[in-house]
């Protein structure tokens, strides 16, 4: 076997057998998930950004000025905040290890994708985060019961379906920058790099509307709006375009996947030849 099909089925694909692997995965990870119950939960509270900045916008005057009341504001950075709480990607700082301590290597020797196995733990995970994000809520919905709004049926489906979308695009986005980790050994500071534009570019800070003209349509051009922003209208009951939201995701994700493929496949020479 050729080292760029290492960790690749060997068999034709069959909708039965797949969907009993991805059944063991994920009751494996979301089990290996509650082990770390204390540590998700300090997880759930550190993604509390949009709240704390929707006390800064409320408590200024830049919002009635671009012309953003409290019935906008307060919708829009709770969504937000459930986003941000279920599109949470480590998967970089993960397989970083893995490379390094040489972990990898067993997975390979398995007929199924690496990868598979890191998005069913992302997948557990937020499982888990589930209760603790729901405490918050109530949380929320105590000290301000105003701001807590059930959207409407339409608008929660579209929400619930764009925020999976969000995450598969973060995800992949992720995966491309760990497949650095077969060249470098800090190859996540590259995440904490791209978390910059992330934080500023997504909708996390500030709303895109109170962004200038030529910012906002900088931003746009990047993945990273599609990665809050739109979940969280959708979610806030917004008038959004759901159409083009969704296939501006389906085209970035599109466009990562080749490179993806191409440097697991580089990556991958370059680790066996190293002897791992």
């Amino acid at each position: 076997m050729r080292p760029g099909q290492r960790g690749l089925p060997s068999r034709g694909w069959r909708p039965g057998r797949t969907w009993r692997i991805a059944r063991v995965l994920l009751e494996t990870q979301y089990a290996y998930m509650l082990e770390y119950r204390a540590e998700i939960a300090l997880w759930a509270l550190s993604g509390v950004l949009p709240l704390i900045m929707l006390g800064v916008w409320s408590g200024s005057g830049a919002a009635a000025a671009a012309g953003l009341g409290p019935e906008r504001l307060g919708p829009y950075f709770l969504a937000a905040f459930l986003v941000r709480q279920f599109t949470v990607v480590w998967m970089i700082h993960v397989f970083e290890e893995d490379t390094l301590q040489g972990k990898l290597s067993p997975y390979l020797l398995q007929p199924l994708l690496p990868l598979w196995r890191y998005l069913s733990a992302h997948l557990a995970e937020q499982a888990t985060r589930v209760p603790f994000v729901a405490v918050m809520l109530l949380g929320v919905a105590l000290v301000a019961p105003g701001m807590l709004r059930v959207p409407r049926p339409e608008a929660l489906v579209l929400g619930v379906l764009a925020i999976g979308a969000a995450f598969l695009l973060r995800f992949l986005l992720q995966t491309l920058t760990a497949m650095a980790c077969f060249w470098t050994e800090r190859a996540a500071a590259l995440d904490r790099l791209l978390m910059i534009p992330y934080l500023f570019l997504s909708g996390l800070v500030a709303p895109l509307e109170t962004f200038p003209p030529l910012m906002r349509r900088i931003a746009m051009a990047t993945p990273f709006p599609w990665m809050v922003d739109f979940p969280a209208r959708l979610l806030a009951g917004e008038p959004v375009l759901a159409r083009e939201g969704f296939g501006a995701i389906a085209l970035w994700c599109l466009a990562l996947l080749p490179p993806i493929a191409w440097l697991w496949r580089r990556g991958l020479r370059r680790y066996g030849a190293m002897g791992a």
